[in-house]
C-alpha cells in the first residue's frame, strides 16, 4: 500500500482532492486524517477570495455543479490559521495554489517554501469558476509551461500540475508541464457543466456555467488519465467520480499511480479512508 509519489512518501495511495475537504480541520471532528495517504488542501491564492455569488452548488443525476470561484482566506490568513493545524498531523501535506498571473503562482510558491510542513504544491490551472486565470491557463501549454518552472524554481518540493479535462488534447497539456519540471500530474478538474431549474427558466447557478463532479464524470477521468499515463513518465494522480476502493483500482489499471476522492466527502466525511481500507 506504501508509495512514493514524486518522492513524496505515502503510507497509502489515496488522497482527498482540493476543495472537498478545506483545509483539513474541518473534517477532523469526523474521521481520522491521520489514515489519509496524504491530505491536499482547498486552493489558496495571495489575496483573499469571496468567490462566486450563490446559488453556487447544485445537485445532478450522479453528480453535482459548482461555481464556488476559489473562495478562501487569502495567504496570510492560511498561515496564521490553517498551517499550525497541519503542522500536528502525521501525513504529507500538499497545497493547492492558483493565481491571476504567473507571478501570483511564483510568489505564493515562494512563501509556502518557507514552511516545513508543506510536503508538496499542487498547482491548480484547471479551476473553471473564476473570471481571470483558472481554465485559461490549462488551456495553454506555453501558460502552463511557464507557470511550471515558476512554481519548480521558487520550491524544493515536488510539483504537481492539475490539469483540466476541458480541452481538444490533454496530453499536450500533460506534456508541457513534463517538459517545463513538473513531478506529477492530477488528472482531472471538473468538466463543464449547465443545469436549468424548470420552474424559474434560470440556470440553477449564479454564473450559469459550472464544473461537473462526482460518478458522471469518471468515465471521462479515466479516459484522460489512460491517455496522460502513455504520454508522460512522471506520475499520474487520477481524480474524478471515485466512491469506492473498486472505482480507484480503474484508475490504477488506467496507469494512474495515486488517486484523490473528492465529491464522495460531501456524502461521506469518511469516504477517502474507506476507499483507502478497501484497497489492502
Amino acid at each position: 500500500m506504501a508509495i512514493n509519489l514524486a518522492g513524496i512518501e505515502m503510507k497509502n495511495p489515496v488522497m482527498v482532492a482540493s476543495g472537498t475537504y478545506g483545509y483539513g480541520k474541518e473534517f477532523a471532528d469526523y474521521t481520522d486524517l491521520n489514515k489519509l495517504g496524504a491530505l491536499v488542501t482547498k486552493t489558496v491564492t495571495l489575496k483573499a477570495r469571496e468567490g462566486n455569488p450563490p446559488p453556487r452548488i447544485c445537485e445532478t443525476p450522479s453528480g453535482m455543479l459548482n461555481t464556488i470561484g476559489l473562495q478562501n482566506p487569502g495567504i496570510e490568513k492560511f498561515l496564521k490559521e490553517a498551517i499550525p493545524f497541519l503542522k500536528k498531523l502525521k501525513i504529507p501535506v500538499i497545497i493547492n495554489i492558483a493565481g491571476e498571473t504567473i507571478e501570483e503562482f511564483a510568489e505564493l510558491a515562494k512563501i509556502l517554501e518557507k514552511e516545513k510542513v508543506v510536503k508538496g504544491i499542487e498547482v491548480n490551472v484547471s479551476c473553471p469558476n473564476v473570471k481571470s486565470g483558472g481554465m485559461a491557463f490549462g488551456c495553454d501549454p506555453d501558460l502552463v509551461s511557464k507557470i511550471t518552472k515558476s512554481v519548480k524554481k521558487a520550491v524544493s518540493a515536488p510539483v504537481i500540475v492539475k490539469l483540466t479535462p476541458n480541452v481538444t488534447d490533454i496530453t499536450l497539456i500533460a506534456k508541457a508541464a513534463e517538459a517545463a519540471g513538473a513531478d506529477a500530474i492530477t488528472a482531472i478538474n471538473t468538466v463543464l457543466g449547465m443545469s436549468f431549474d424548470l420552474k424559474t427558466g434560470k440556470p440553477k447557478l449564479s454564473r450559469g456555467v459550472g464544473g461537473l463532479s462526482g460518478p458522471a464524470i469518471r468515465p471521462i477521468a479515466v479516459r484522460c488519465v489512460w491517455q496522460i499515463a502513455q504520454a508522460v513518465k512522471i506520475p499520474v494522480i487520477g481524480v474524478g467520480g471515485i466512491m469506492t476502493s473498486d472505482d480507484a483500482k480503474e484508475f490504477f489499471l488506467a496507469g494512474a499511480k495515486a488517486v484523490q476522492v473528492g465529491t464522495a466527502n460531501f456524502v461521506d466525511t469518511e469516504a477517502a479512508v474507506k476507499v483507502a481500507a478497501g484497497l489492502k
